[in-house]
């Protein structure tokens, strides 16, 4: 059978994070394929850690851990990322066997079976597959400054990448070049848009579904880039993008969605995280229905007020 190829690249701070997006995965492998996780770190993790991670996971699938602790040492690195954030554009040099592998950030909530995706999409002459989003008024500006044109800027956090074609083309001395470039509000995502425009792949937006679409104030804004059908399917079964605030620290948008998947990971891997007192406790509160009703009660109202 052959794998579905899953990257993922995170500090050791995320283990726990990237740990709930793995089991996530897993929970809806309604096809039943095989998974290769390949985690792209930047030091070399206990061997305790890792096997943290492989308790996750059963005889059908596999994780690999590549250290790249040597890699784009010289690079500016935008205080608001870390490191770990870049690896992904020199994925075509990391892996020089594969034709194609999906990316995913490790602050997402998969609720629909990726890997039927990935054996279903052709890239062909694509450089990648993304999901757009659709552009917000004060962002408008600096997508024209970047020379991106508003509602066909893509979301760097799910990616099917082929690297075949990224190799063939030479990209990843370009992606570099441009990772030294201080003005990018969103370092690889700027660069992946600029570089691979006219050869991406879009997708659904229940892939990739960020923050904004799941909040009703956004709705108009979707609609000028999706279809109504896209949004009920965002809402129903979205991959859960937890872009800016995380719910480990905040409270956020489908906040408990993401506290019910980190409930089933093993306590192996839950004990030595730094836990979030304060959110977990919310995270039960929340899971009590008549609380959850008036939270989500208040929060409505609050956002109705606000926008």
């Amino acid at each position: 059978m052959n794998k579905v190829p899953v990257v993922l690249s995170f500090t050791r701070n995320y283990l726990v994070p990237a740990s709930t997006t793995i089991l996530s995965i897993l929970k809806h492998n309604t096809s039943l394929n095989s998974y290769e996780f390949i985690c792209l770190i930047n030091e070399e993790l206990p061997d305790e850690d890792k096997n943290k991670i492989k308790t996750l996971i059963s005889p059908d699938h596999t994780v690999v851990f590549i250290n790249l602790q040597n890699q784009l040492k010289d690079i500016f690195v935008n205080a608001r990322f870390t490191i770990a954030a870049s690896y992904r554009l020199i994925l075509p040099e990391i892996l020089p066997s594969y034709k194609k592998v999906i990316y995913i950030d490790s602050d997402i909530i998969v609720k629909n079976d990726i890997g039927e995706l990935f054996f279903n999409t052709q890239l062909d002459n694509y450089y990648l597959a993304a999901v757009d989003e659709p552009a917000l008024d004060f962002q408008i500006d600096y997508l024209k400054q970047i020379n991106c044109s508003p509602g066909e800027y893509f979301n760097s956090g799910f990616l099917i990448l082929n690297l075949e074609l990224l190799r063939n083309d030479n990209l990843v001395p370009k992606f570099i070049e441009g990772l030294n470039n201080e003005s990018w509000q969103f370092p690889d995502q700027d660069i992946l848009n600029i570089e691979c425009k006219n050869k991406v792949l879009k997708i659904h937006p229940k892939y990739n579904s960020i923050r904004t679409f799941f909040l009703p104030q956004y709705k108009d804004e979707f609609l000028k880039r999706y279809s109504i059908k896209d949004w009920e399917e965002v809402q129903q079964f979205g991959n859960i993008h937890y872009t800016g605030a995380k719910p480990w620290n905040n409270i956020t948008v489908k906040f408990d969605e993401w506290w019910k998947y980190y409930q089933l990971l093993p306590n192996d891997l839950k004990k030595d995280w730094d836990l979030n007192f304060n959110m977990y406790i919310k995270s039960i509160i929340w899971r009590i229905y008549p609380l959850k009703f008036l939270i989500n009660l208040g929060l409505k109202f609050y956002r109705k007020i606000k926008y």
